[in-house]
């Protein structure tokens, strides 16, 4: 059995709500969603990870294949054999950040937004691969989230390139 995080946009782009994303893109994601429901799905003990999936999609399973997603989700998310719920640890002060995200200046920048799929990851000692399709912060951060042993695995190369660099801040006047 295999586990997976499934960052939220895997689903948008499976949907077709993702303009950036071509259809081999969509394809693929497409592809992973079902792979995922066959195996298993790790999601945070407090469902922050299904809460911004159902901001992002529809809970009703329609129309998409993102959508159907997210409903086998929440149907599987108490269900041991389809799920299993990961306790992460919120910093004081900070609701979208982890104790178990690593505490790494090259981490510094990576998207608070997406720091419960890596703490999650992380936690759940299972070794599960990270599911992201468009979002180049996954991209910007590879090699650093390699070396804390989180396994991303890039859907659609095509639009994260691995081994960019963050893009700079803008100074304020």
């Amino acid at each position: 059995m295999k586990y997976f995080v499934v960052d939220t946009n895997v689903g948008v782009v499976a949907n077709g709500a993702a303009p950036q994303a071509d259809e081999e893109c969509r394809d693929v994601c497409i592809g992973a969603l079902e792979r995922v429901r066959r195996n298993r799905i790790l999601l945070d003990e407090e469902l922050r990870i299904l809460g911004e999936y159902l901001q992002r999609l529809n809970l009703a399973g329609q129309p998409g294949p993102g959508d159907a997603f997210l409903k086998w989700v929440f149907e599987v998310q108490a269900d041991t054999r389809h799920c299993e719920r990961i306790e992460i640890t919120p910093r004081e002060g900070a609701e979208d950040d982890f104790e178990e995200f690593p505490q790494d200046e090259s981490l510094k920048g990576f998207d608070p937004a997406d720091r419960k799929f890596v703490a999650v990851a992380l936690a759940s000692g299972r070794h599960p691969l990270v599911l992201n399709a468009v979002d180049s912060d996954w991209g910007h951060y590879h090699s650093s989230l390699k070396r804390h042993g989180v396994q991303v695995e890039f859907l659609c190369p095509q639009h994260v390139s691995e081994n960019s660099k963050p893009p700079r801040k803008r100074r304020r006047k």
